[in-house]
């Protein structure tokens, strides 16, 4: 059986941090006399420079909480903050810059502001950095820099890192090509239970590659990519189960699996499905059938 090719997407995770306490900010401006009065302290507070009440004045107006809604103050109390050295407000003004929210979108200087968050040691902010370098948005494209900001929050723990130092590993990207750190950075991050990471490392093991070639771990981990909806997932399943590797043969469940890979557009996984359809009594394709029906993916 030949799997299909790897995924090389890579996905910006990039989302603003958001203040620790946001409920009991939500109606601050609104509510009862005590949240107006909560506010107004809050507001006080940041207007004579307290960093930390900036950054979430910052962050009630991005998300129009207890104020409407209103990105360019929300950009003004990021930068207040920001400018003195808060790590949170650097890395959401460097959102704002690469999103264009509340200020005309500008990669460098969303690069800049992500820096000084990253050189802080924020995850967040390293691994978007390391996105910047990869896309060449806002500085010349550089492998190696993306793998070495990637790094840096990986080693944090940050499961997208893992999965994206882990995709440079096994493709030589920024750095050299070495299967066996793939699969340890992909199973790092699958063991967080990343999707993506799940079905690579599932398919090292299918194939071989930085690891010993064993099918039953292949089948584990794309069953546990496939139960998240990820459609090449389903469709490697199916395989397994079809020809009988890491699992009993089982054309049954290599028609439920496939039939949901179909479901979103995988035509290999049609094509096979009204293959092994032939082979199946009509009462294993209609149990089949109510299955993919019932099915609902499973997030970790």
């Amino acid at each position: 059986m030949t799997p299909i090719s790897r995924l090389v997407a890579v996905s910006v995770y990039a989302v603003l941090v958001v203040a620790s306490s946001p409920v009991a900010l939500s109606q601050a401006a609104q509510g009862s006399s005590d949240e107006r009065q909560e506010f107004s302290s809050l507001l006080a507070k940041a207007e004579k420079g307290d960093a930390d009440a900036q950054y979430r004045l910052g962050v009630m107006y991005f998300n129009g909480e207890g104020v409407p809604k209103n990105d360019a103050e929300a950009v003004k109390w990021f930068r207040l903050a920001a400018n003195q050295g808060d790590v949170r407000a650097q890395f959401n003004l460097g959102y704002m810059y690469a999103m264009g929210e509340g200020v005309a979108e500008n990669d460098t200087e969303a690069v800049k502001w992500y820096r000084l968050a990253a050189d802080q040691g924020d995850a967040d902010a390293q691994f978007n950095l390391g996105l910047m370098y990869k896309k060449g948005e806002g500085v010349p494209k550089n492998a190696v820099e993306a793998a070495k900001w990637y790094r840096l929050a990986a080693d944090q723990g940050y499961a997208d890192a893992q999965y994206n130092l882990g995709f440079n590993y096994n493709n030589g990207e920024g750095v050299l090509k070495n299967a066996a750190e793939a699969a340890m950075w992909y199973r790092l991050a699958a063991d967080q239970g990343h999707t993506k990471a799940q079905f690579n490392l599932g398919l090292m093991y299918d194939d071989g590659e930085g690891v010993l070639k064993n099918d039953a771990e292949a089948v584990k981990w794309y069953r546990l990519a496939a139960a998240q909806g990820l459609a090449s997932a389903q469709y490697n399943l199916g395989l397994m189960y079809a020809d009988g590797e890491g699992v009993p043969k089982n054309d049954a469940e290599a028609y439920f699996w496939w039939n949901l890979a179909a479901a979103q557009g995988n035509e290999n996984a049609k094509t096979n499905r009204d293959i092994v359809e032939k082979k199946m009594t009509r009462e294993q394709i209609a149990e089949a059938q109510r299955r993919s029906a019932a099915w609902k993916p499973k997030k970790e």
